[in-house]
């Protein structure tokens, strides 16, 4: 299928910077729809820029319409300011946008998660993120593509010490994670964008969502 709109949010963050950037070099693409809170910089033809506060779903739902949504959100503790803030960015945003995307009949959407995600996790980031997916997987797609890369390896516009810790950690263990492990393994933002991409456009198992990080 060629002339497809895709539908991108979280374009300024590692993975869905590199998300346009593929989207806009695939062939099967002729439109792609950036919602951002300020504008990512250069523009180009196939990309249509929407700067608009992300949290406010009604203001923008009319424009919420194509083929594929990708939702690369996601925040920090510290950018947020308390766990109830980061369960409004990092679930309830996302839930809001699938909501409204699926109610204007756009037919995928493939997001973002993490690693470990579990509704029943005692870590906070954890959690919010399985009850993310839990409100994705309902929300009446055709197809749903959840991804769960470990520590995303790549060049951040912003610093964040955890991460970059974790990124120095991963590299020196990356071949002691084998086997049930391997999935640990850091992996580039890019391949993870790629594969989004790519599962998106695969018309494989129907049943399966969930693809973890050695998947990708």
């Amino acid at each position: 299928m060629e002339g497809k709109t895709a539908i991108v949010f979280g374009a300024t963050g590692l993975t869905g910077s590199e998300l346009v950037r593929q989207l806009l070099a695939d062939g099967r693409y002729s439109k792609v729809k950036v919602f951002v809170r300020r504008h990512p910089g250069p523009e180009h033809e196939k990309q249509i820029i929407h700067v608009t506060d992300i949290a406010d779903t009604d203001s923008y739902r009319d424009e919420l319409t194509g083929d594929d949504l990708f939702i690369c959100l996601g925040t920090t503790i510290k950018k947020a300011g308390s766990v109830k803030a980061m369960e409004v960015a990092d679930r309830d945003v996302p839930a809001a946008i699938a909501r409204a995307a699926s109610d204007n009949g756009v037919s995928s959407v493939a997001v973002v998660s993490s690693i470990g995600a579990d509704t029943r996790s005692r870590n906070y980031y954890l959690r919010i993120k399985g009850e993310m997916e839990m409100e994705l997987a309902g929300t009446g797609f055709d197809r749903t593509v959840i991804v769960r890369p470990s520590i995303l390896l790549g060049k951040r516009n912003e610093f964040r010490f955890g991460e970059e810790a974790g990124r120095v950690v991963m590299k020196g263990l990356k071949y002691l994670l084998t086997g049930r492990f391997r999935k640990y393994r850091g992996i580039e933002a890019r391949q993870v964008a790629a594969a989004m991409i790519r599962l998106i456009n695969t018309n494989g198992d129907s049943g399966k969502i969930i693809y973890e990080s050695d998947e990708l």
